[in-house]
């Protein structure tokens, strides 16, 4: 999915799941943007582009009643302008503030232009440490200066008469950190690229700045050290300006060449400035270019490649709906017995969060049943399949824990051990924790409640799971809807602790 169809689809996922008590969209608005975009894409289309229509559907219909949406898209899309600007104040910088030496005089062992060198240098080596050592760690600081700069703004939103109402809070709120998230691989791309160019414009300001005073003005070239002789002012020039050398082909002058210009002596600096303005390029624009050049690269592909999380309950729910029929949802109970009333309120769960998928509770697995433990794939749906890149007609699978039990190692554990060999890799394995029984034994323990679910939690991601606590006695099918699509987009063993509630 390309860059602009991700961002719509990001935001119209935060329209949809931000306003949870479905005021300013109903459920009418939802089956008729799903309606309207499958007849618009036809049958046969790829999940990415039903997703990609329904989304411009949803902005198209809500902008007119809420024009803090669209203004909150809008400020999201990367700014190509403020990367121009960036390059030129660069050029422009290099441009005024080279100076070589004090007045008009050049001194060999202390050019200022080595300081634009040694820093590029340092750079690249920081680079390739990153790369090594570091590798998927979060942008430096002026990398995400720009990117703040150039887009992931908070959006202004203006104050009338009405209150927005915090479901309008809600999406503007979730809308930039949701898109943050997803673009951060592309956006640090292209942050990279306009460094890089940045700083390859700044080098050539600085030579373009050396020459157009060296045409107005002599500058003179010369040397003094107290501890330094010519030899080794000479060896010390030949490591130092060898890329100058190189690129430009002049030779860099011998001792007796060097020991002439010892000050007070000097001689004119044409030779010495062609030589630096060589290493510059060397070392500074050419590398700089070459890493401008292979960011772009990656930020296109990237740009036309964004990944969306389409394993979350709400990408599910909407696949499955498009490909003609509902998913399938598998629950498997683990010492634990299903009340009617229970299964009322997880039915109901299920319905909002998945959309009316196909909900098959199976027999609870007793304590320490091994046997059951042995057969629990068999004849059990496949695991989830992608299509297009798109869970669909999947298999979601839950098991199901009462809060009012103790989790134990060698049998609750044993058993998410064997029921995460069937979730695919990056599906994370969602244990749903009912805490009807344990309210209804102790009803106002808030004490007790919070020990219990912090015992729960911990050992939930132990096992490589996420925990999802529900009252299905009298669920809060909006709170429930929210942790399901969190739960669903967590890395599978990688859920922070106490993130899902």
């Amino acid at each position: 999915m390309d860059e602009s169809a991700a961002l719509d689809v990001t935001a119209a996922r935060a329209v949809e799941t931000g306003d949870r008590d479905r005021l300013l969209w109903s459920d009418a608005d939802r089956e008729w943007a799903s309606r309207a975009a499958a007849e618009v894409v036809g049958e046969g289309a790829t999940p990415e582009a039903y997703l990609s229509r329904r989304a411009r559907l949803v902005l198209e219909r809500i902008g007119p009643r809420q024009p803090a949406v669209p203004r909150a898209v809008r400020a999201l899309v990367w700014r190509p302008w403020v990367g121009v600007v960036v390059i030129v104040a660069a050029f422009l910088l290099g441009l005024v503030i080279d100076r070589i030496g004090g007045g008009a005089s050049i001194n060999l062992l202390a050019p200022p232009v080595f300081a634009l060198v040694v820093w590029n240098v340092v750079v690249y080596l920081s680079l390739i440490v990153r790369a090594v050592a570091f590798r998927g760690a979060a942008p430096g600081p002026v990398r995400s200066g720009l990117i703040r700069l150039a887009a992931l703004r908070t959006p202004l939103t203006r104050h009338r008469g009405d209150d927005p109402g915090a479901a309008r809070r809600s999406i503007l709120a979730a809308l930039p950190a949701d898109w943050a998230s997803i673009a951060a691989p592309l956006y640090g791309a292209r942050a990279a690229r306009v460094l890089h160019l940045a700083a390859a414009a700044t080098a050539l300001g600085v030579i373009s700045g050396l020459y157009i005073r060296g045409l107005a003005f002599e500058y003179r070239a010369s040397w003094e050290s107290t501890f330094l002789g010519a030899e080794q002012v000479r060896a010390l020039l030949a490591v130092t300006l060898a890329p100058g050398s190189w690129i430009t082909g002049i030779p860099i002058p011998d001792v007796a060449a060097i020991e002439a210009i010892r000050a007070p002596a000097s001689e004119n600096a044409a030779t010495w400035m062609h030589l630096l303005a060589g290493t510059v390029a060397a070392v500074v624009v050419i590398p700089r270019l070459v890493l401008a050049i292979i960011n772009g690269l990656i930020e296109r592909r990237r740009a036309t490649r964004v990944r969306l999380p389409l394993s979350e309950p709400y990408y599910r729910r909407l696949v499955a709906g498009y490909l003609g029929g509902p998913g399938r949802v598998r629950v498997v109970p683990y010492s634990y017995t299903v009340t009617a009333e229970a299964q009322a309120g997880l039915d109901a769960v299920l319905s909002r969060a998945y959309g009316g998928a196909a909900a098959t509770i199976d027999p609870p697995i007793g304590w320490g049943d091994d046997e059951a433990l042995l057969g629990l794939w068999a004849g059990a749906p496949a695991p989830p399949l992608e299509h297009g890149g798109a869970a669909s007609e999947a298999a979601v699978l839950f098991s199901l824990f009462s809060l009012a039990a103790t989790p134990e190692r060698e049998a609750h554990g044993v058993f998410l051990d064997a029921l995460a060999r069937g979730v695919p890799t990056g599906h994370p394995l969602i244990a749903l924790i009912d805490e009807s029984g344990f309210l209804a034994r102790w009803p106002d323990d808030e004490s007790r409640l919070a020990g219990r679910r912090a015992a729960w939690r911990e050992f939930v991601n132990d096992h490589a799971a996420v925990a999802v606590f529900l009252d299905l006695s009298s669920p809060d099918l909006a709170a429930a809807e929210a942790d399901l699509a969190a739960a669903s987009a967590a890395d599978a063993g990688e859920s922070p602790k106490g993130k899902v509630t």
